[in-house]
């Protein structure tokens, strides 16, 4: 993927490019003249870092974007992950994705664990890149907040948690366990599975506890971003 080869990735609309300013390492902008002008801020503040500003025609802008209604601003950035031994140099909250396809999702559970005050967030196994645009988008801004790590070994993963001293506690909604008997007294990595097929078997029985988010009235179940929210902030509500 170009991505990969280039290590660099788009972060489209304003408060994406905003965030990416602010937080990130950001190569180039390019802007419309329309977003130019409703963006000035964004704008003068690349120029006064000395990041080039290019603009550029509202289709050669719709070329860049992955979206169906483009903002016309997309800043060109430095890839964001770190190694997994230092985004768990100072864990105390960490989300870690395993299997999680749906760039949405995991944007979205990434804006979560941001709110949470946690620490990293980690894609472990077949799970979405974290630059994927629509990822990104899903984050407003929090890709650039907070360490991002990926590998493609789940279980190397859980033993760097465990290492760094995190109690593994994935979320499973056919679990014995309910979240409000949980123990959340340790740092905790919560460790969430795709929405369509949860954790397999074998990542389920390699955490410390399995617990499930209680349901008390009709629905069916409550959707992975949903779940997360609920369970990253039960270790803050403690």
């Amino acid at each position: 993927m170009g991505r990969e080869r280039s290590g660099r990735f788009l972060a489209e609309g304003a408060q994406a490019v905003r965030e990416a300013l602010r937080y990130g390492q950001v190569h180039e902008v390019f802007v419309t003249a329309t977003a130019a002008a409703r963006n000035a801020e964004i704008v003068a503040e690349a120029t006064q870092r000395d990041i080039p500003v290019s603009t550029v025609t509202d289709r050669a802008a719709d070329g860049l974007s992955e979206t169906v209604t483009p903002q016309g601003i997309v800043a060109v950035c430095e890839q964001l992950d770190v190694a997994l031994e230092d985004a768990l140099k100072q864990p105390r909250l960490v989300a870690v994705l395993v299997g999680v396809s749906d760039p949405g999702n995991a944007g979205t559970v990434t804006r979560v664990a941001d709110s949470a005050g946690a620490s990293a967030v980690i894609f472990a196994g077949d799970t979405v890149d974290p630059h994927n645009g629509k990822c990104v988008r899903a984050s407003t801004g929090s890709v650039f907040h907070l360490p991002l790590a990926r590998s493609r070994d789940t279980m190397a993963v859980f033993d760097a948690c465990r290492a760094a001293g995190l109690r593994l506690v994935a979320a499973d909604g056919h679990a014995e366990t309910d979240l409000t008997t949980a123990d959340l007294s340790r740092p905790t990595a919560w460790v969430f599975g795709s929405e369509a097929h949860g954790l397999a078997p074998e990542f389920l029985a390699a955490v410390d506890e399995v617990v499930k988010v209680p349901i008390y009235g009709k629905a069916e179940s409550l959707n992975l971003a949903t779940a997360a929210a609920v369970c990253l902030y039960a270790n803050r509500l403690r």
